[in-house]
C-alpha cells in the first residue's frame, strides 16, 4: 500500500535538464573540459559535487585557480539565473500534485540539487506547500544512485521506504529509488523512453499526464 509519494525535482517537477546542460557546458568548457550534451546525460541525477569531481578527475584543471567548490558555486549561480528566466513546470505535474493531495498522501521532494536550487524552483512556482518534506542530497554522505536520500526522506515522512512511491526521470534516480525498495515510476527523457535499463522501474510514462488515477491504482496493491 502506497502511503507517501516522493518526487525527484529536476526533470520531474520542472524541465530543468536543458538548463543544467547549458550551465554546465558553459562553465566546464571555460575550464578546458570538452563537455557535450551527451556527456551531460551520463551524470543526470547525480549531485553537482560529484559531477564536478568526476570531470576534474577526467580532465584536470588548475584547482589552485579554480577550486572544485568554487566551480560548483559558479554553476549553481548560473543555473538559478536560468531557472528564474526560463524554467517551466512539466505538463501534468500540477494535476498529479492535486491528485495525490486529494488522497491525503504526504508528498516530498528528494533531489540531487543543492537546497538553494530547490528553493529557487519552489519560490518561482509557489508549490512548497504541497510538500511535507523537502530534502537535498547535499546533506547526505552519498548521492544518487545510492539510496541514502530516499531512505532519509522516507524516515522524515515517517513512512517505511517500501510504502513509498518515487517518481524519477533519470536512470541514476531510478536506481536510487529501487535500491531503497520503493515503488518506482520512471518519466525518462523522450530519447531514453525505450532504453531497456529503465525496465527496473515498476512503470514508465511518456508524459506525467499519463499518470492517471487508474495507473496509480495499478501500483497501489
Amino acid at each position: 500500500m502506497i502511503k507517501a509519494v516522493i518526487f525527484d525535482m529536476d526533470g520531474v517537477i520542472i524541465d530543468s535538464e536543458p538548463l543544467w546542460k547549458e550551465a554546465e557546458i558553459k562553465i566546464f568548457n571555460s575550464l578546458g573540459v570538452p563537455l557535450t550534451e551527451e556527456m551531460c546525460e551520463t551524470t543526470t541525477g547525480m549531485r553537482l559535487v560529484d559531477v564536478v569531481k568526476l570531470w576534474n578527475e577526467k580532465y584536470p584543471w588548475d584547482t589552485g585557480k579554480d577550486p572544485l567548490e568554487k566551480v560548483g558555486e559558479t554553476i549553481v549561480t548560473s543555473l538559478i539565473t536560468l531557472i528564474k528566466q526560463k524554467s517551466v513546470m512539466n505538463p501534468g505535474i500540477e494535476e498529479l500534485l492535486k491528485m495525490f493531495a486529494s488522497k491525503n498522501l504526504p508528498m516530498a521532494i528528494a533531489s540531487s540539487s543543492d537546497r538553494k536550487i530547490i528553493d529557487a524552483v519552489m519560490n518561482k512556482f509557489g508549490m512548497a506547500d504541497y510538500f511535507k518534506v523537502i530534502h537535498s542530497a547535499e546533506y547526505e554522505e552519498f548521492g544518487k544512485p545510492h539510496p541514502a536520500i530516499y531512505i532519509s526522506t522516507a524516515k522524515m515522512l515517517g513512512v517505511e521506504p517500501q510504502d513509498c512511491l518515487a517518481i524519477e526521470d533519470s536512470f541514476n534516480g531510478v536506481v536510487s529509488a529501487v535500491a531503497a525498495r520503493m515503488k518506482t515510476a520512471a518519466y525518462p527523457e523522450k530519447t531514453n523512453f525505450y532504453n531497456p535499463k529503465f525496465a527496473i522501474a515498476d512503470i514508465r510514462f511518456r508524459s506525467l499526464k499519463d499518470f492517471t488515477e487508474d495507473e496509480f491504482n495499478k501500483l497501489n496493491i
